[in-house]
């Protein structure tokens, strides 16, 4: 079964495809919509997000194995189990077809006509008055099929429902009004069956279906318009003296971060949220410096150098350590998946290195295996509770603070930090191990 990340802003009807698919087939899905998980416009423009996601677009989905996939259909379909699918290869065609069917016909007059009204593009009566004619030659399509069925493939809710009910969100949210949709009751019928699906409304909650067509409101299109600085004033040198100021302000201008392409990208400025503070600040500062001992753990011995350095400057105040053994081995297969679980809760775990270190192994072979660790952070408790962002993967794992000065705790460290030992408490021969640091 899939579990993973979701990376999205909050209400992007793309990213709900999936996380309803989700609902039905029981995928662990964990959803990263918000400072600080996620930062729209800041977070997928790091390295590291656009070295798993090119583009930098969201929905983008990361499994626990370190799977990536991006394009909101793909990560969809992937959360999906055969019944949302498609149980036969015809019933699989015909779900591809209506999300295509979506893409290309729902989506694009949906969106010249919605968008205006949420102050997000500029309104243009022609383009407008267009896409209302394609938006009822879509739903003339959607009542004829309907007519005879409850659902769009087979007897039950599929991957096509899903999508094309996300896809119809905002019109019945915002323009669908009742004299609007009355010819389509079939579509409204079968729209307010699906949202009203437990699995719909967990994501999606209540539907408010529009009462009154909503318009293109001027004042709120300018607001959510970036500001542009005043020109600046003319010298008394004329049209030849402001040419190389208006030559510096072209170059910053194209210095400028270009926008998000999608245009249903834009009203994801509102959730934009200031930096947040340094989750350690509230604690004193300690004597032990985390860089100096990883500078000697990775340049120096381990068991002559690196450990007693550690012991012999370790802040038993300042620091803890804790030992964590990852709940779910039986669903690990193939080694290589299970260092990429690893992998990947590190790489998402970056801007905690600074306050801590971990070595975790995994022990055993190919659909027999364990994953363990020992993890050192600063202050007394748990770090994954301090920040949102640093709790996507932590659940996942069983954690028991370790007594420094107990020989368990000394043997522990020295064989996760040495990856030489006999652990014994775990039953599993060595495999390999990676090192947070």
């Amino acid at each position: 079964m899939a579990a993973g990340t979701l990376y999205t802003y909050p209400e992007n009807w793309r990213a709900f495809k999936a996380q309803i698919a989700a609902q039905y087939s029981g995928a662990r899905l964990k959803v990263a919509s918000s400072s600080p998980a996620f930062t729209f416009g800041q977070t997928n423009r790091t390295p590291a997000f656009l070295n798993n996601f090119p583009l930098g677009k969201v929905p983008a989905y990361q499994g626990d194995d370190g799977f990536c996939l991006f394009e909101s259909n793909a990560i969809a379909h992937y959360l999906s189990n055969d019944a949302l699918r498609g149980a036969t290869p015809q019933a699989t065609a015909e779900v591809m077809q209506w999300v295509s069917f979506a893409d290309s016909e729902i989506i694009p007059p949906a969106s010249a006509w919605v968008f205006p009204t949420l102050g997000i593009m500029q309104f243009n009566k022609q383009a407008t008055e267009q896409a209302k004619e394609d938006v009822k030659r879509a739903l003339a399509v959607l009542n004829q099929h309907l007519n005879t069925r409850t659902f769009l493939v087979g007897e039950r809710v599929s991957l096509a429902d899903i999508t094309v009910v996300c896809s119809m969100l905002w019109l019945y949210k915002q323009v669908l009004e009742p004299s609007f949709r009355q010819p389509y009751s079939n579509v409204t019928r079968w729209f307010v069956t699906c949202v009203n699906q437990p699995q719909f409304k967990a994501v999606l909650g209540e539907v408010k279906l529009c009462e009154k067509m909503a318009q293109f409101d001027a004042k709120k299109f300018a607001e959510m318009q970036p500001k542009k600085e005043a020109p600046p004033k003319k010298e008394k040198g004329g049209k030849e003296a402001a040419k190389p100021q208006e030559k510096k302000e072209k170059k910053k201008e194209e210095k400028k971060p270009a926008p998000e392409e999608e245009m249903d990208d834009c009203d994801a400025v509102l959730a934009a949220e200031p930096k947040a503070k340094d989750p350690f600040a509230h604690l004193p500062k300690s004597a032990f410096v985390m860089d100096e001992f990883k500078r000697k753990y990775s340049n120096e011995d381990t068991l002559t150098v690196a450990l007693p350095h550690f012991w012999e400057n370790f802040d038993r105040e300042g620091y803890s350590i804790w030992y964590a053994v990852y709940k779910y081995p039986e669903e690990l297969t193939l080694t290589f998946k299970s260092c990429n679980l690893i992998t990947g809760m590190f790489q998402r775990l970056d801007k905690l290195r600074k306050n801590a270190f971990a070595s975790v192994i995994l022990f055993g072979t190919n659909n027999d295996s364990n994953i363990s660790g020992i993890w050192v952070f600063r202050g007394q408790e748990l770090a994954f509770t301090l920040c949102q962002d640093w709790q996507i993967d932590y659940e996942s794992y069983e954690w028991r603070k370790l007594d420094p000065n107990s020989e368990e705790c000394k043997t522990m460290v020295k064989e996760y930090f040495a990856w030489e030992g006999d652990f014994k408490h775990v039953g599993k021969a060595f495999n390999q191990g990676k090192i947070f640091k």
